[in-house]
């Protein structure tokens, strides 16, 4: 794993934080080095996370001092003003554990007015645009690093596919993600600012480090 960009900002530093996500237990999803500072600025921290996850979870973070909050597919959480619903990801299949709850998740989050979705790490899959177009969210961020088999990982959307998705759920706004963080797992992101201007989709792609505020 050599790392295209450097770390922006000191987790220790982000003492403004009130909850965190979890999509799944890859490292680039379930960092220690990154949650443990994070938490020891916020004793308590809540950590949404899938169900299926949690005991692993426990292990990787030690004594860090977070909150387990588990979520499944179609349950939701309330934590700190924000509602967390759980929808099933693929990466590359939609796993479960022996009870049946998801071990891959995507995040709607719901706060005010607004609506919010975060993959996680997923490829298209039968039941995620129909669930999209249900929760109608203002904001989608999407994988575009795509799947190829060579790279020896579970896979995500491509540029095109994410411009798709963001499209056909009536998204105001899509951004990129998994991208310009690994050598062998990354993907040059005009692929998906080509598919957005052909499909007229609203995106914005941005860099390590850089801020949205949102509506502009």
């Amino acid at each position: 794993h050599i790392r295209m960009t450097g770390r922006c900002v000191d987790p220790a530093r982000l003492d403004m934080v009130d909850a965190v996500t979890s999509s799944h237990n890859h490292t680039d999803h379930l960092d220690a080095e990154t949650l443990g500072p994070l938490a020891a600025t916020r004793p308590g921290l809540p950590l949404v996370l899938p169900d299926a996850n949690i005991d692993f979870a426990r292990q990787r973070l030690g004594s860090a001092p977070v909150a387990f909050l588990g979520l499944d597919e179609g349950k939701t959480v309330e934590v700190a003003g924000f509602s967390i619903t759980g929808l099933a990801a693929a990466h590359n299949t939609i796993e479960r554990d022996d009870a049946g709850r998801c071990r891959f998740l995507s995040f709607i989050v719901q706060f005010g007015e607004w609506s919010l979705f975060h993959s996680g790490d997923t490829l298209w899959h039968p039941h995620l645009p129909h669930r999209l177009i249900h929760h109608q969210p203002t904001i989608v961020l999407l994988p575009i690093n795509g799947h190829d088999p060579a790279r020896g990982v579970a896979g995500n959307l491509n540029g095109t596919e994410a411009a798709a998705l963001a499209k056909c759920c009536g998204a105001s706004l899509v951004i990129p993600h998994h991208f310009d963080m690994f050598t062998f797992n990354t993907a040059s992101p005009d692929e998906f600012t080509a598919a957005c201007q052909r499909l007229g989709q609203p995106h914005r792609v941005l860099r390590c480090g850089e801020r949205l505020s949102w509506p502009e």
